[in-house]
């Protein structure tokens, strides 16, 4: 079973001769209408006229490296843009992979930027989340832990809490530990007992699952699975379907390619709803993150597929690679459309860029190879909301190249949003690389 862990970037580890074993699965769609059909050959040409080239806008952000310099390549798995110290000013935080390391990039006076290891014994941190865990008003931390980024079936996971004291002191909860690959973690009432809990996501390899932790004590939590399938990428809490009790949404990349819904029932049941999948074994879903995008009040589902490093026999960029989404049509039901086409997509986000009043998408892509052209791909680009869910694509950066994480806010004060995001190299150095790097208006 092919590997896409680390929000999916992982694959291109894998031996390419495994991944030539792999069987296809040819799953139909559930909840919402058909996805696209599947490409007749790698690579192919379309049989559609060309789309229109995309907009290019490459002074329109200005990049700027945050944190400490680049030391051995960077594996930035993950990052979010947070005021962890409450002081007024937005920070970074942010997991390297590499050098089992989470790292506060802390704004001290507006527009300067000073990095700290936080105080935590972590192997392989990929995701991290800002939540206040005890109520005592400042933000705690949730961290993903996959034991390594590497494929492994053993059970080296772990859910970590890393609590704020207040003043610099933190203290570390390992709340699940020895249990499949975790990759993302989220906060939530999710049985309505006042208490928070939480809806992780475990890659695995082989064996994975996707499960709830009760919270049973100030830092004791009873496990809870939902589904038990490899490939979770992202999870995702909000009510989907009206019902004022949170549900979850998780994406399964691996072989299966799939998006499910658990409806939460009341009194800590959850109903397993399939709401869409592909029939394409090589999509490559690389990102999820859940938003309001039409603004109609309803949680919508806002995803990407950019990982090109297996099943095929060639690793790279895919024609069919991009940002969809999935509107909410209300009752566990929902609507796929397409946004854009886009070379390595990962991780896409939701940010009102041009502040005309509708939500753009801006995703990075993690790919530092060319198209078949030989032509640079680029590493940043928006999509932009035309104000009827009508999306251009707008070319923001090429350099630095293989940007696997992205965030959102207002660093500079101003209410212009800015954008943060993280570079992943596996294997030989990028032409342009970046550990972590500012984009300003």
């Amino acid at each position: 079973m092919r590997d896409s862990s680390c929000q999916s970037s992982f694959r291109r580890i894998l031996p390419l001769a495994a991944a030539l074993t792999l069987i296809a699965v040819l799953i139909s769609a559930a909840g919402c209408n058909p996805p696209p059909p599947r490409r007749a050959a790698r690579g192919a040409a379309r049989s559609a006229a060309a789309p229109a080239q995309p907009v290019q806008m490459l002074d329109y952000l200005h990049p700027e490296h945050i944190g400490a310099p680049i030391g051995k390549m960077p594996w930035i798995a993950h990052l979010i843009a947070v005021d962890l110290d409450q002081d007024g000013l937005l920070d970074v935080v942010a997991c390297e992979g590499q050098e089992n390391k989470v790292v506060w990039i802390r704004q001290v006076s507006r527009g300067k930027y000073e990095e700290q290891v936080l105080p935590c014994d972590v192997k392989a941190p990929v995701h991290v989340e800002a939540a206040d865990m005890d109520g005592d008003g400042d933000l705690d931390l949730l961290i993903s832990c996959m034991g390594v980024v590497f494929p492994n079936n053993d059970q080296i996971g772990t859910v970590t809490i890393l609590e704020n004291l207040g003043g610099g002191r933190w203290a570390q909860h390992d709340v699940l530990e020895h249990t499949s690959r975790v990759t993302d973690i989220r906060a939530g009432d999710l049985n309505g007992d006042g208490k928070i809990d939480l809806a992780v996501g475990q890659f695995g390899y082989d064996q994975g699952e996707i499960r709830w932790l009760e919270r049973t004590g100030p830092w004791e939590f009873k496990p809870h699975v939902l589904l038990e399938l490899s490939g979770d990428i992202n999870v995702g809490i909000a009510d989907f379907d009206g019902d004022h009790r949170p549900d979850i949404v998780a994406q399964i990349s691996q072989q299966w390619e799939e998006i499910y819904l658990f409806q939460n029932r009341g009194g800590g049941e959850f109903e397993r709803k399939r709401i869409w999948s592909s029939s394409n074994e090589d999509y490559g879903s690389s990102g999820m993150v859940v938003v309001d995008l039409n603004r109609d009040g309803k949680p919508d589902v806002l995803f990407s597929n950019g990982d090109g490093f297996g099943p095929a026999v060639v690793p790279g960029p895919r024609p069919y690679h991009g940002v969809q989404w999935l509107e909410n049509r209300g009752q566990g039901n929902f609507y796929y459309h397409r946004i854009g086409d886009m070379y390595g997509a990962y991780n896409p986000v939701a940010i009102d860029l041009d502040q005309d009043g509708n939500l753009d998408v801006v995703v990075v892509s993690a790919f530092i190879e060319k198209d078949s052209q030989g032509n640079p791909l680029p590493s940043l680009a928006w999509f932009r909301n035309d104000g009827r869910l009508g999306f251009e694509k707008r070319i923001l950066a090429y350099r630095p190249q293989d940007q696997l994480t992205l965030a959102a806010g207002d660093f500079d004060g101003n209410g212009k949003p800015c954008l943060v995001t993280g570079g992943f190299y596996v294997f030989n150095p990028a032409e342009y690389m970046g550990r972590v790097t500012l984009w300003r208006r």
